[in-house]
């Protein structure tokens, strides 16, 4: 499994990002897909977690209420809507594939977030 992320950038606090992450490779539906994110000096954490089917999902604490994450399996993209956007959600995110809420068999690039306040 291949994984290319997009959609970072610079925004505002307060603001809105929304990531995307496309994968190759076959049988993408079986994988539980996620977003973590890291900073200098820190260990990645988790962000968001969906299952293969879409029906579960898992967020960090720091983001419940604010992010959501989705996925299309007919089109092999997993998104994740980043709302209300602090200075601390500073962080390059990272796409996984094959996750669980600590670590992933496949990742992604990361895309660097920004959050100015």
């Amino acid at each position: 499994v291949q994984l290319q992320a997009s959609g970072g950038g610079l925004v505002q606090a307060g603001g809105s990002l929304r990531l995307s992450c496309a994968a190759s490779g076959r049988a993408f539906s079986r994988y539980a897909m996620a977003w973590f994110r890291q900073t200098p000096g820190k260990e990645r954490e988790i962000v968001a977690r969906i299952s293969g089917t879409g029906d579960t999902t898992y967020y960090g604490d720091s983001v419940k209420g604010r992010f959501t994450i989705s996925r299309d399996n007919a089109k092999n993209t997993v998104h994740l809507q980043m709302n209300s956007l602090k200075p601390e959600d500073t962080a390059v995110y990272y796409c996984g594939g094959s996750c669980n809420t600590r670590v992933c068999g496949y990742w992604g690039q990361g895309t660097q977030v920004t959050v100015s306040s």
